[in-house]
């Protein structure tokens, strides 16, 4: 490929233990630019080793701070006529170069800035989204300098990471500075790498099933659209669509939303989808959420990664009180019998699975009512697999739900808790061993003992007018707080247990 750039480009690669990635980039890169400077941000890895390789500069023992060490790249590639910056942790598609330094090589600008979609971190994310706080949406990938720029720009002054650091500088020297919205060409480049598809379970959606469907975005391999028996026209509609990408599948008779879920899971697998999404066909579920679903799971933090609308009341914007409710006491119930402690909002359908999580999981074996999302999550963490949340506002719109909180509680509480006592013999007696296992069997013996002894004695004192000794009382107390506490104990070594395949909260934005 020809070099689509000007004599003099440089970039510049800040990287903290990216030897997985660092020598692909700097291959690439070396299409577009004529130097190429990596910043070894104090890697403990073969980062520097594997971009000297490749045929990159390294500047080594940088430091920790992404700001100083782009500063101190730029020092180093004093002189190039374009000098183009690329934060790793956001972006790491070379092959975007091209579009940013097109407005500075046409001679109209001297500063260009690109964002795409990248991690925040979740504690500063979660305070933001609590208190419905405004934000920056998108971290800086590219900067873009021309020498002319550089000359008037003073760095200590600059916050690189900052677009509106970047750009009111510009504003206060008169630069002309231009800012690029990169997300679109960054999903496409960076999706391409995988095999996409989601699954669309639809009952009774005629009014919605279209709108839904052709909202799916083209990076989307595969849409297994999955009539459950429907008694409207939905199954039509679907045989209608012209969409290449469709797979129509038809339930004779309704199954229910896991059944159908589980379908269109066992035909991903069948077309070796790398990464399978729910995205429910009432349109309940923005397509534009679906990057940020993907994303933990494409940078190996997550092998499934869920929605959540209950972390502010914001978000829960259109959602009822007694939904709320619901929400909250399933989530409660679910935390304790899936041992993600810190997972919330069980009961949203808009998720991601990996192949890798599919091909373990006995897929026959999950409950096939709505309580489906409940029953994947404890099996998943029975096989130690990594759960994420990904917190996003409800969409309601022309979709009514049909759930019935009272009855949908009673049905699916004793489900989680099976699953519950499965996850405990799979994952701390079969697979591995921990005594939390005995303290919540003694626990299950010891406090339901204690509460109907105690009514027992209530019974013989006050209704029977029987005596009973003095003692039992205190043999109550006894019994119920010792079952109390184990219980906590029990409670309290899971969470410590499950810290590492339940993470509180990975947002991208």
């Amino acid at each position: 490929m020809n070099k689509e750039v000007l004599p003099e480009v440089t970039v510049i690669l800040p990287a903290f233990n990216r030897e997985m990635e660092i020598g692909t980039v700097v291959l690439i890169a070396k299409r577009y630019v004529d130097r190429i400077i990596v910043v070894n941000n104090g890697s403990s890895d073969q980062c520097a080793e594997v971009a000297e390789v490749a045929g990159a500069e390294v500047i080594r023992d940088a430091g920790t701070s992404k700001n100083l060490s782009l500063k101190r790249g730029i020092e180093t590639a004093e002189g190039a006529d374009i000098l183009v910056t690329m934060d790793m942790d956001v972006c790491r598609d070379p092959r975007l170069i091209p579009k940013m330094i097109k407005p500075i090589s046409e001679g109209n600008f001297d500063l260009v800035v690109g964002t795409c979609i990248g991690m925040r971190r979740k504690s500063s994310e979660n305070a933001i989204l609590i208190n419905n706080k405004k934000t920056e949406e998108k971290p800086v990938g590219f900067l873009v300098f021309s020498k002319a720029c550089l000359k008037e720009l003073d760095l200590s002054e600059i916050y690189l990471n900052s677009i509106r650091s970047i750009m009111s500088m510009c504003e206060r020297k008169k630069i002309k500075a231009y800012h690029i919205d990169l997300q679109e060409e960054h999903e496409k480049t960076l999706f391409k790498a995988y095999r996409i598809g989601v699954v669309v379970p639809a009952y009774n959606e005629e009014i919605l099933i279209q709108e839904t469907i052709d909202g799916i975005p083209e990076y989307v391999d595969r849409i297994y659209a999955i009539n459950d028996g429907s008694s409207d026209r939905t199954g039509e509609i679907i045989d209608r669509m012209t969409d290449p990408r469709i797979v129509p599948i038809h339930h004779k008779v309704n199954k229910g939303v896991g059944a159908a879920i589980i379908n269109g899971y066992k035909h991903a697998l069948s077309d070796e989808m790398d990464l399978v999404a729910v995205m429910a066909g009432d349109n309940q579920m923005d397509p534009a959420q679906l990057p940020r679903l993907l994303f933990p799971i494409i940078e190996g933090k997550a092998d499934y990664t869920k929605g959540n609308r209950l972390l502010s009341k914001e978000m829960r914007k259109g959602m009822s009180t007694w939904r709320a409710f619901g929400n909250g006491l399933l989530t409660l119930i679910t935390k304790i019998g899936s041992g993600y402690w810190q997972i919330t909002d069980p009961q949203n359908g808009y998720t991601v699975i990996s192949r890798e999580a599919l091909e373990a999981l006995d897929l026959d074996s999950v409950y096939t009512y709505y309580g489906y999302c409940n029953d994947l999550l404890i099996k998943l963490n029975a096989l130690s697999f990594q759960a994420v949340d990904v917190s996003m506002p409800a969409r309601y719109g022309r979709e009514t739900s049909t759930i019935r909180y009272g009855a949908y509680i009673r049905k699916v509480a004793p489900m989680i808790f099976r699953g519950f006592l499965w996850r405990l013999k799979m994952k701390y007696i079969i697979l591995d061993f921990h005594p939390l296992v005995l303290f919540y069997i003694a626990s299950m013996v010891l406090v339901p003992t204690g509460f109907l002894f105690g009514i027992w004695i209530v019974l013989q004192k006050l209704v029977l007018r029987n005596p009973v000794s003095t003692n039992y009382p205190l043999l109550n107390v006894f019994i119920s707080l010792m079952g109390m506490q184990l219980l906590l104990f029990a409670m309290f070594f899971d969470m410590q247990v499950n810290k590492k395949t339940g993470l509180n909260h990975v947002d991208f934005a």
